[in-house]
Protein backbone atom coordinates (compact mmCIF):
# COMPACT_ATOMS: atom_id res chain seq x y z
CA UNK A 1 0.00 0.00 0.00
CA UNK A 2 3.04 2.61 0.86
CA UNK A 3 4.32 2.11 -2.72
CA UNK A 4 0.88 2.53 -4.09
CA UNK A 5 0.48 5.63 -2.25
CA UNK A 6 3.84 6.97 -3.41
CA UNK A 7 2.78 6.29 -6.85
CA UNK A 8 -0.49 8.56 -6.42
CA UNK A 9 1.61 11.04 -4.93
CA UNK A 10 4.48 11.51 -7.89
CA UNK A 11 1.10 11.51 -10.00
CA UNK A 12 -0.09 14.90 -8.41
CA UNK A 13 3.23 16.15 -8.45
CA UNK A 14 3.43 15.68 -11.88
CA UNK A 15 -0.22 16.99 -12.68
CA UNK A 16 0.93 19.88 -10.68
CA UNK A 17 4.11 21.07 -12.62
CA UNK A 18 2.16 20.32 -15.69
CA UNK A 19 -0.94 22.79 -14.65
CA UNK A 20 2.48 25.62 -14.12
CA UNK A 21 3.95 24.81 -17.18
CA UNK A 22 0.32 25.10 -19.07
CA UNK A 23 0.13 28.71 -17.87
CA UNK A 24 3.75 29.54 -18.84
CA UNK A 25 4.05 31.99 -22.00
CA UNK A 26 7.14 30.01 -23.43
CA UNK A 27 5.30 26.90 -23.55
CA UNK A 28 1.75 28.53 -24.53
CA UNK A 29 3.85 30.20 -27.72
CA UNK A 30 4.98 26.31 -28.88
CA UNK A 31 1.89 25.08 -30.20
CA UNK A 32 3.56 21.26 -30.61
CA UNK A 33 4.38 21.63 -26.45
CA UNK A 34 1.58 22.77 -25.13
CA UNK A 35 -0.50 20.27 -27.09
CA UNK A 36 1.54 17.21 -25.71
CA UNK A 37 1.74 18.85 -22.20
CA UNK A 38 -2.33 19.23 -22.39
CA UNK A 39 -2.40 15.74 -23.71
CA UNK A 40 -0.69 14.35 -20.86
CA UNK A 41 -2.50 17.11 -18.35
CA UNK A 42 -6.03 15.76 -19.76
CA UNK A 43 -4.44 11.95 -18.84
CA UNK A 44 -4.00 12.50 -15.24
CA UNK A 45 -6.73 14.55 -14.60
CA UNK A 46 -9.20 11.29 -13.79
CA UNK A 47 -6.36 10.12 -11.68
CA UNK A 48 -6.04 12.84 -9.45
CA UNK A 49 -9.56 14.14 -8.98
CA UNK A 50 -10.07 10.20 -7.55
CA UNK A 51 -7.04 10.28 -5.36
CA UNK A 52 -8.34 13.60 -4.14
CA UNK A 53 -11.72 11.58 -3.23
CA UNK A 54 -10.24 8.71 -1.91
CA UNK A 55 -8.04 10.97 0.58
CA UNK A 56 -11.34 12.93 1.66
CA UNK A 57 -12.87 9.67 2.16
CA UNK A 58 -10.29 8.84 4.60
CA UNK A 59 -10.23 11.47 6.12
CA UNK A 60 -14.42 11.15 7.15
CA UNK A 61 -13.23 7.41 7.88
CA UNK A 62 -11.33 8.85 10.84
CA UNK A 63 -13.16 11.48 11.83
CA UNK A 64 -15.76 8.66 12.19
CA UNK A 65 -13.52 6.49 14.31
CA UNK A 66 -13.18 9.78 16.79
CA UNK A 67 -16.83 9.41 17.03
CA UNK A 68 -17.04 5.98 18.29
CA UNK A 69 -14.59 6.15 20.74
CA UNK A 70 -16.33 9.41 22.25
CA UNK A 71 -19.86 7.88 22.08
CA UNK A 72 -22.34 9.15 24.88
CA UNK A 73 -25.19 7.08 23.50
CA UNK A 74 -26.03 4.01 21.91
CA UNK A 75 -27.48 5.53 19.05
CA UNK A 76 -24.61 7.86 18.31
CA UNK A 77 -22.86 4.79 17.64
CA UNK A 78 -25.20 3.02 15.59
CA UNK A 79 -25.06 5.60 13.04
CA UNK A 80 -21.16 6.15 13.72
CA UNK A 81 -21.15 2.76 12.80
CA UNK A 82 -23.19 2.79 9.91
CA UNK A 83 -21.37 6.00 8.68
CA UNK A 84 -17.81 3.69 8.89
CA UNK A 85 -19.48 0.87 6.59
CA UNK A 86 -19.90 2.63 4.06
CA UNK A 87 -16.96 4.56 4.08
CA UNK A 88 -15.09 1.64 4.42
CA UNK A 89 -16.91 0.08 1.00
CA UNK A 90 -16.55 3.97 -0.39
CA UNK A 91 -12.26 3.43 -0.06
CA UNK A 92 -12.35 -0.21 -1.23
CA UNK A 93 -13.98 0.62 -4.35
CA UNK A 94 -11.79 3.98 -5.02
CA UNK A 95 -8.66 1.82 -4.23
CA UNK A 96 -9.76 -0.72 -6.89
CA UNK A 97 -10.42 2.64 -9.45
CA UNK A 98 -6.84 4.06 -8.58
CA UNK A 99 -5.14 0.68 -9.31
CA UNK A 100 -6.63 0.36 -12.20
CA UNK A 101 -6.06 4.23 -13.32
CA UNK A 102 -2.78 3.58 -12.44
CA UNK A 103 -2.01 0.85 -14.76
CA UNK A 104 0.44 1.49 -17.59
CA UNK A 105 -1.42 2.34 -20.60
CA UNK A 106 -1.70 1.80 -24.07
CA UNK A 107 -0.13 4.65 -26.14
CA UNK A 108 -2.47 3.72 -28.92
CA UNK A 109 -5.57 3.31 -27.54
CA UNK A 110 -6.74 6.85 -28.04
CA UNK A 111 -5.91 6.58 -31.76
CA UNK A 112 -8.25 5.95 -34.91
CA UNK A 113 -7.21 2.36 -36.82
CA UNK A 114 -6.70 0.82 -40.24
CA UNK A 115 -8.68 -2.03 -40.25
CA UNK A 116 -8.00 -5.01 -42.64
CA UNK A 117 -10.58 -7.74 -43.19
CA UNK A 118 -9.81 -11.03 -45.33
CA UNK A 119 -11.33 -14.14 -46.19
CA UNK A 120 -9.41 -16.60 -45.54
CA UNK A 121 -9.64 -20.49 -45.57
CA UNK A 122 -13.11 -21.38 -46.99
CA UNK A 123 -13.28 -19.44 -50.83
CA UNK A 124 -16.62 -17.76 -51.34
CA UNK A 125 -18.09 -18.67 -47.85
CA UNK A 126 -15.28 -17.38 -46.03
CA UNK A 127 -15.12 -14.28 -47.87
CA UNK A 128 -18.79 -13.68 -47.79
CA UNK A 129 -18.28 -14.34 -43.48
CA UNK A 130 -15.45 -11.23 -43.97
CA UNK A 131 -18.50 -8.98 -45.63
CA UNK A 132 -20.55 -9.81 -42.71
CA UNK A 133 -17.67 -8.95 -39.76
CA UNK A 134 -17.41 -5.79 -41.92
CA UNK A 135 -20.92 -5.37 -41.77
CA UNK A 136 -20.84 -6.05 -37.89
CA UNK A 137 -17.81 -3.94 -37.07
CA UNK A 138 -19.30 -1.08 -39.28
CA UNK A 139 -22.76 -1.26 -37.43
CA UNK A 140 -20.84 -1.11 -33.69
CA UNK A 141 -18.48 2.10 -35.18
CA UNK A 142 -21.93 3.66 -36.03
CA UNK A 143 -23.60 2.76 -32.04
CA UNK A 144 -20.40 4.47 -30.65
CA UNK A 145 -20.93 7.51 -33.24
CA UNK A 146 -17.09 6.47 -35.33
CA UNK A 147 -16.91 7.35 -38.76
CA UNK A 148 -15.94 4.74 -41.05
CA UNK A 149 -14.73 5.23 -44.45
CA UNK A 150 -13.15 2.07 -46.80
CA UNK A 151 -10.32 2.79 -48.38
CA UNK A 152 -10.78 0.08 -50.36
CA UNK A 153 -11.96 -3.39 -50.98
CA UNK A 154 -11.70 -6.39 -53.42
CA UNK A 155 -15.27 -8.11 -54.14
CA UNK A 156 -15.97 -11.43 -55.20
CA UNK A 157 -18.87 -10.75 -57.29
CA UNK A 158 -21.59 -12.33 -55.03
CA UNK A 159 -21.67 -10.11 -51.82
CA UNK A 160 -18.13 -11.23 -50.57
CA UNK A 161 -14.62 -9.57 -49.67
CA UNK A 162 -11.38 -11.17 -51.09
CA UNK A 163 -10.09 -8.22 -49.24
CA UNK A 164 -11.55 -4.78 -47.36
CA UNK A 165 -9.90 -1.99 -45.89
CA UNK A 166 -11.28 0.33 -43.85
CA UNK A 167 -10.32 3.38 -41.28
CA UNK A 168 -12.30 4.34 -38.52
CA UNK A 169 -12.15 7.73 -36.73
CA UNK A 170 -13.54 8.60 -33.43
CA UNK A 171 -12.62 8.80 -30.03
CA UNK A 172 -10.48 6.12 -28.02
CA UNK A 173 -11.26 3.58 -31.53
CA UNK A 174 -7.91 1.54 -31.12
CA UNK A 175 -8.91 1.05 -26.91
CA UNK A 176 -11.79 -0.97 -28.21
CA UNK A 177 -11.00 -3.16 -31.20
CA UNK A 178 -7.34 -3.74 -30.58
CA UNK A 179 -8.50 -7.16 -29.40
CA UNK A 180 -10.18 -8.30 -32.22
CA UNK A 181 -6.84 -8.88 -34.22
CA UNK A 182 -6.92 -12.50 -35.11
CA UNK A 183 -8.44 -15.27 -37.17
CA UNK A 184 -12.65 -15.39 -36.80
CA UNK A 185 -14.12 -18.79 -37.52
CA UNK A 186 -17.85 -18.81 -38.37
CA UNK A 187 -19.58 -22.37 -38.62
CA UNK A 188 -22.89 -22.36 -40.63
CA UNK A 189 -24.23 -24.06 -43.73
CA UNK A 190 -23.44 -22.12 -46.50
CA UNK A 191 -25.78 -20.67 -49.20
CA UNK A 192 -24.39 -23.20 -51.69
CA UNK A 193 -24.55 -25.87 -49.71
CA UNK A 194 -27.31 -28.30 -51.52
CA UNK A 195 -26.88 -31.02 -48.36
CA UNK A 196 -27.22 -28.88 -45.61
CA UNK A 197 -23.82 -29.80 -44.30
CA UNK A 198 -22.21 -27.54 -41.72
CA UNK A 199 -18.52 -25.92 -43.01
CA UNK A 200 -15.70 -24.27 -41.08
CA UNK A 201 -14.70 -21.24 -43.05
CA UNK A 202 -12.41 -18.23 -41.49
CA UNK A 203 -11.48 -14.88 -42.17
CA UNK A 204 -8.51 -12.49 -40.75
CA UNK A 205 -8.79 -8.92 -39.26
CA UNK A 206 -5.81 -6.66 -38.37
CA UNK A 207 -6.21 -3.97 -36.62
CA UNK A 208 -3.23 -1.13 -36.45
CA UNK A 209 -3.42 2.25 -34.89
CA UNK A 210 -3.21 4.90 -37.61
CA UNK A 211 0.35 6.49 -37.58
CA UNK A 212 0.58 10.07 -38.03
CA UNK A 213 3.98 11.66 -40.74
CA UNK A 214 5.59 12.55 -37.46
CA UNK A 215 5.74 9.32 -35.86
CA UNK A 216 6.85 6.98 -39.06
CA UNK A 217 9.81 8.29 -40.72
CA UNK A 218 9.44 7.02 -44.01
CA UNK A 219 12.01 8.22 -46.39
CA UNK A 220 10.39 8.94 -50.15
CA UNK A 221 13.28 7.37 -51.88
CA UNK A 222 12.47 3.69 -50.35
CA UNK A 223 9.28 3.40 -51.57
CA UNK A 224 8.84 2.33 -55.20
CA UNK A 225 5.53 3.69 -57.16
CA UNK A 226 3.55 1.21 -59.57
CA UNK A 227 0.59 2.90 -61.59
CA UNK A 228 -1.37 0.93 -63.50
CA UNK A 229 -5.07 0.36 -64.47
CA UNK A 230 -7.58 -0.49 -62.00
CA UNK A 231 -9.73 -3.47 -62.76
CA UNK A 232 -13.15 -4.69 -61.42
CA UNK A 233 -14.14 -8.36 -60.17
CA UNK A 234 -13.41 -10.77 -62.90
CA UNK A 235 -10.66 -9.10 -64.57
CA UNK A 236 -12.81 -6.20 -66.49
CA UNK A 237 -11.28 -2.99 -66.78
CA UNK A 238 -13.37 -0.22 -65.03
CA UNK A 239 -11.31 2.95 -65.66
CA UNK A 240 -9.38 3.33 -68.71
CA UNK A 241 -6.89 5.89 -66.94
CA UNK A 242 -4.34 4.41 -65.10
CA UNK A 243 -5.00 5.15 -61.51
CA UNK A 244 -4.59 2.35 -59.45
CA UNK A 245 -1.24 2.71 -57.02
CA UNK A 246 0.64 0.14 -55.48
CA UNK A 247 3.61 1.41 -53.32
CA UNK A 248 6.27 -0.84 -51.99
CA UNK A 249 8.38 0.06 -48.64
CA UNK A 250 11.66 -1.84 -49.89
CA UNK A 251 13.17 -1.70 -46.40
CA UNK A 252 10.47 -3.79 -44.80
CA UNK A 253 8.88 -5.46 -47.75
CA UNK A 254 5.42 -3.85 -47.43
CA UNK A 255 2.97 -3.37 -50.33
CA UNK A 256 0.28 -1.55 -50.13
CA UNK A 257 -2.23 -1.64 -53.50
CA UNK A 258 -5.05 0.76 -53.66
CA UNK A 259 -7.75 1.34 -56.63
CA UNK A 260 -11.01 2.53 -55.00
CA UNK A 261 -10.80 5.86 -56.00
CA UNK A 262 -10.58 7.68 -59.77
CA UNK A 263 -8.15 9.70 -59.44
CA UNK A 264 -4.48 8.49 -59.26
CA UNK A 265 -3.74 11.52 -56.52
CA UNK A 266 -6.31 9.94 -53.90
CA UNK A 267 -4.91 6.54 -54.14
CA UNK A 268 -1.92 7.43 -53.86
CA UNK A 269 -3.12 9.73 -50.43
CA UNK A 270 -4.70 6.44 -49.27
CA UNK A 271 -2.34 4.02 -49.62
CA UNK A 272 0.39 6.21 -48.14
CA UNK A 273 -2.02 6.36 -45.13
CA UNK A 274 -2.15 2.66 -45.18
CA UNK A 275 1.63 2.24 -45.71
CA UNK A 276 2.57 4.15 -42.88
CA UNK A 277 0.12 2.40 -40.16
CA UNK A 278 1.47 -0.86 -41.16
CA UNK A 279 4.90 0.29 -41.00
CA UNK A 280 3.95 1.52 -37.45
CA UNK A 281 2.67 -1.38 -36.70
CA UNK A 282 5.36 -3.66 -37.58
CA UNK A 283 7.98 -1.66 -35.62
CA UNK A 284 5.30 -1.57 -32.35
CA UNK A 285 4.53 -5.53 -32.96
CA UNK A 286 8.46 -6.03 -33.38
CA UNK A 287 9.00 -4.20 -29.87
CA UNK A 288 6.38 -5.69 -28.12
CA UNK A 289 7.73 -9.16 -29.01
CA UNK A 290 11.08 -8.20 -27.63
CA UNK A 291 9.50 -6.80 -24.38
CA UNK A 292 7.51 -10.00 -24.50
CA UNK A 293 9.86 -12.31 -24.72
CA UNK A 294 11.93 -10.45 -21.68
CA UNK A 295 8.96 -11.10 -19.64
CA UNK A 296 8.42 -14.40 -20.73
CA UNK A 297 4.23 -13.90 -21.07
CA UNK A 298 2.52 -11.96 -23.56
CA UNK A 299 -0.01 -9.79 -22.54
CA UNK A 300 -2.61 -7.91 -24.54
CA UNK A 301 -4.27 -9.11 -28.30
CA UNK A 302 -2.27 -12.38 -29.04
CA UNK A 303 -1.13 -13.61 -32.01
CA UNK A 304 -2.22 -12.23 -35.26
CA UNK A 305 -2.58 -15.71 -36.76
CA UNK A 306 -4.41 -16.92 -33.55
CA UNK A 307 -7.91 -18.12 -33.81
CA UNK A 308 -9.93 -15.68 -31.64
CA UNK A 309 -13.63 -16.55 -31.96
CA UNK A 310 -16.19 -18.54 -33.03
CA UNK A 311 -19.37 -17.89 -34.82
CA UNK A 312 -21.38 -20.83 -34.59
CA UNK A 313 -24.69 -20.87 -37.14
CA UNK A 314 -26.74 -23.58 -36.35
CA UNK A 315 -26.02 -22.66 -32.18
CA UNK A 316 -26.75 -19.04 -32.35
CA UNK A 317 -23.47 -18.58 -30.24
CA UNK A 318 -20.64 -17.11 -30.30
CA UNK A 319 -16.79 -17.83 -28.38
CA UNK A 320 -14.28 -15.78 -27.60
CA UNK A 321 -11.47 -18.50 -27.23
CA UNK A 322 -9.24 -16.18 -25.19
CA UNK A 323 -11.55 -15.41 -22.00
CA UNK A 324 -13.45 -18.83 -22.48
CA UNK A 325 -16.62 -16.27 -23.30
CA UNK A 326 -19.90 -17.73 -24.82
CA UNK A 327 -22.63 -15.80 -26.02
CA UNK A 328 -25.94 -16.72 -27.56
CA UNK A 329 -27.12 -14.34 -29.19
CA UNK A 330 -25.54 -14.18 -32.15
CA UNK A 331 -27.51 -12.36 -34.42
CA UNK A 332 -27.18 -9.32 -32.22
CA UNK A 333 -23.62 -9.51 -32.06
CA UNK A 334 -23.50 -9.53 -36.42
CA UNK A 335 -25.63 -6.46 -36.03
CA UNK A 336 -22.77 -4.89 -34.13
CA UNK A 337 -23.67 -5.53 -30.46
CA UNK A 338 -20.27 -6.06 -28.93
CA UNK A 339 -19.93 -4.21 -26.00
CA UNK A 340 -20.24 -7.45 -23.87
CA UNK A 341 -17.00 -9.05 -25.31
CA UNK A 342 -15.31 -5.88 -25.40
CA UNK A 343 -15.88 -4.92 -21.80
CA UNK A 344 -14.96 -8.31 -21.17
CA UNK A 345 -11.71 -8.24 -23.04
CA UNK A 346 -11.16 -4.90 -21.35
CA UNK A 347 -11.27 -5.98 -17.56
CA UNK A 348 -9.19 -9.54 -19.06
CA UNK A 349 -6.42 -7.16 -19.96
CA UNK A 350 -6.72 -5.24 -17.28
CA UNK A 351 -6.25 -8.03 -14.30
CA UNK A 352 -3.36 -9.47 -17.20
CA UNK A 353 -1.16 -6.21 -16.26
CA UNK A 354 -2.24 -5.88 -12.67
CA UNK A 355 -0.88 -9.64 -12.71
CA UNK A 356 2.53 -8.81 -14.62
CA UNK A 357 3.33 -5.95 -12.09
CA UNK A 358 2.45 -7.89 -9.14
CA UNK A 359 4.60 -10.09 -11.26
CA UNK A 360 7.65 -7.44 -11.15
CA UNK A 361 7.32 -6.14 -7.35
Amino acid sequence: MDMFIERLEEVVIRYDELNELLSDPDVISDTTRLMNLSKEEAKLRETVSTYKRYKEVKSELEDTEEMLNEALDKEMEELAKEERTALEAEIAELEDELKILLLPKDENDERNVIMEIRGAAGGDEAQLFAADLFEMYQRYADSQGWKTEVLDANSNGIGGYKEIILMITGSNVYSKLKFENGAHRVQRVPTTESQGRIHTSTATVVVMPEAEDVEVDIDENDIRVDIYHASGAGGQHVNKTASAVRLTHEPTGIVVAMQDERSQLKNREKAMKVLRSRVYDKITQEAQAEVDAERKSAIGTGDRSERIRTYNFPQSRVTDHRINLTIQKLDQILSGKLDEFIEALLLWEQSEKMEQLKNEH
